[in-house]
């Protein structure tokens, strides 16, 4: 009897004014699901980062097969942007692609969209022709919660972001903390940095265009 496949997609990093967006799409054999009830699986968002890299490294022992997407800032602004597009629909589309190449018989999406119905079609339709007529599609509030492969696809993206927001600090020699705007450290990154190091920065964000109106008004009062 044919094995069956179950993929869980999550992401990390959509609300952050800077650093990248990564999506997580993770697919495991239908016997091995229990294996991450017994690791204690959960959306990563009730897990200490300790945790997360701990079963981070676990996960890659039980996992058949998995993508990763990391989403610059750049791409993010041009999506948010553009009038025919926007976040919800940059991460169906990565989504779809992703879950795509894996051959899966069920989807598990984490729906980001107030609309359930809307983004699961728009997910459908923009699957592979044979992915399309194999595999159940679902996609719901807090699947990350509710569905083990959704909450591991949320821990392999939420520690891939975390490493990557190290890694940048590392490079730059400034702590900007999480990327958060309720981090003080990243506001006054924001504020004093966000010249220096634009590519960074979602522009697109308010928080962002706020600041850079600020400079602006502050420039027309040296006249």
């Amino acid at each position: 009897m044919k094995t069956k496949i179950i993929v869980g997609v999550d992401e990390a990093g959509r609300g952050p004014v800077l650093g990248p967006l990564v999506l997580a799409a993770l697919a495991f054999k239908e016997e091995d699901l229990k294996k991450l009830e017994w690791l204690g699986v959960k959306d990563s968002k009730l897990l200490s980062s300790q945790v997360r890299e701990e079963l981070f490294e676990r996960l890659r022992e039980i996992v058949h097969d998995f993508r990763i997407e990391m989403i610059e800032p750049d791409a993010i602004d041009l999506s948010v942007n553009a009038e025919e597009t926007n976040l919800n629909w940059l991460e169906a589309e990565t989504s779809a692609r992703l879950v795509s190449e894996l051959q899966p018989d069920l989807i598990i999406l984490d729906c980001p969209s107030p609309n359930t119905a809307a983004y699961r079609d728009y997910v459908l339709q923009r699957l592979s022709e044979g992915v399309r007529k194999q595999a159940e599609l679902r996609a719901e509030h807090k699947a990350d919660v509710n569905y083990l492969v959704v909450g591991a696809a949320s821990i392999i993206a939420k520690v891939i972001r975390d490493r990557t927001i190290d890694r940048i600090k590392t490079e730059i020699n400034i702590d900007f903390g999480s990327g958060y705007l309720t981090d003080p450290k990243t506001q006054d990154f924001l504020k004093h940095h966000h010249e220096q190091y634009a590519h960074l920065f979602r522009k697109s964000w308010k928080s962002y265009k706020n600041v850079e109106e600020e400079k602006k008004q502050k420039s027309l009062t040296e006249f």
